[in-house]
């Protein structure tokens, strides 16, 4: 009988390479993505999941990044541009993978409703 002793973190940081190597075993003849997955203790869907992204081009994404922005004066406008009004009551909400949307009091349930949708679809 083995016995395994895990710690609390029980998740395991594969790389892009790790990751397209699985992807690729699973296209061979024959093999299915359920044995691959058990190979390497993986559930399916995880490999079902880098099989799509891969199919997709996005595997390798790292997901939304910042880029920087430079604001310039539109030729011509003397009104300089208004700052936002402060805001007020802000509700921070944590999705998986650590993700966090932040709202004030007054955003609409609908338009939040769907940023939800799609925050939790990119996992």
């Amino acid at each position: 009988m083995k016995i395994e002793v895990l710690g609390t973190e029980r998740r395991r940081r594969w790389s892009l390479q790790d990751k397209l190597q699985i992807v690729e075993e699973t296209l061979q003849p024959g093999v299915t993505v359920t044995e691959v997955a058990r190979r390497h203790g993986l559930a399916p869907s995880v490999v079902f999941t880098w099989h799509r992204l891969a199919r997709e081009g996005r595997l390798g994404d790292a997901g939304p990044a910042f880029i920087p922005v430079k604001i310039t004066p539109i030729p011509g406008q003397t009104t300089p541009i208004a700052s936002p009004p402060r805001r007020t009551g802000l509700i921070e909400i944590v999705l998986r993978h650590g993700r966090r949307v932040r709202v004030d009091r007054e955003v609409d349930a609908e338009a939040l409703r769907r940023v939800l949708q799609v925050m939790e679809s990119l996992s």
